[in-house]
């Protein structure tokens, strides 16, 4: 013998009805679980008790579930009305002008201008953004340096070995820096090629030097001494 047609109505029982609540919202989060595994679909269910008490389940974050109702039901909606679809381009337009106002003044003071409205912690953090940002600008042009300097090495070295090529062309293979002319003098001058033959050209970045440009007193009163 089947069972009997339920008839959809409120259960005037208090207890027969939360025994089906609970029943029922067991069911209903359970096959909620299974259509998501199931199905790779993103569900979402949201559940209040008659005292008010809240159950829920939740594929992915329940946070993420709503945003993505909220905007496909606003997309669905812009499609049937173009005053909706101008006021949806409308707010788009104006928080993109809140953004670029908002880069424009970070722009600004990292030039060092309209500092006034900020505090200590603010100049601080400030501060380490731009710290941060000129390591990484120094970084960036010491590579481009060594790089500079690796092919000027590798130029110099294959204009060595055209040197030494030539010369041998010239003078034979006899030793670079003992050869000399016809009248005695040494050969290097004639050829520009530098007091070592055989030496390969090699650069390397070097930090500069400061110079002390302070002239020591002693100094300044011999100085004195000898214009008398």
């Amino acid at each position: 013998m089947g069972r009997g047609k339920i008839v959809i109505r409120r259960i005037d029982n208090s207890t027969s009805r939360q025994v089906t609540f609970s029943k029922r919202r067991n069911g209903l989060l359970k096959k909620a679980k299974e259509l998501a595994i199931l199905c790779d679909a993103e569900v979402g269910v949201m559940i209040f008790s008659s005292t008010g008490r809240l159950y829920d389940f939740s594929s992915n974050s329940m946070k993420s579930i709503i945003e993505r109702y909220n905007k496909a039901k606003e997309e669905h909606h812009q499609q049937g009305n173009p005053t909706s679809e101008v006021k949806f381009w409308q707010r788009e337009a104006a928080m993109l002008r809140q953004q670029l106002q908002s880069l424009q003044e970070n722009h600004r003071q990292m030039m060092g201008e309209e500092l006034s409205g900020l505090n200590v912690k603010d100049l601080q953090n400030l501060e380490n953004q731009l710290e941060m940002s000129l390591r990484g600008v120094r970084m960036k042009k010491d590579q481009l340096l060594m790089h500079e300097i690796q092919e000027l090495n590798k130029k110099g070295n294959l204009i060595h070995l055209e040197n030494v090529e030539l010369y041998k062309k010239v003078y034979g293979t006899r030793d670079v820096n003992g050869a000399n002319g016809a009248n005695g003098e040494p050969l290097t001058n004639s050829l520009a090629i530098g007091e070592d033959l055989h030496g390969p050209v090699h650069l390397q970045l070097s930090q500069p030097q400061q110079q002390n440009y302070e002239t020591p007193a002693r100094a300044t009163k011999l100085g004195r001494l000898q214009l008398q």
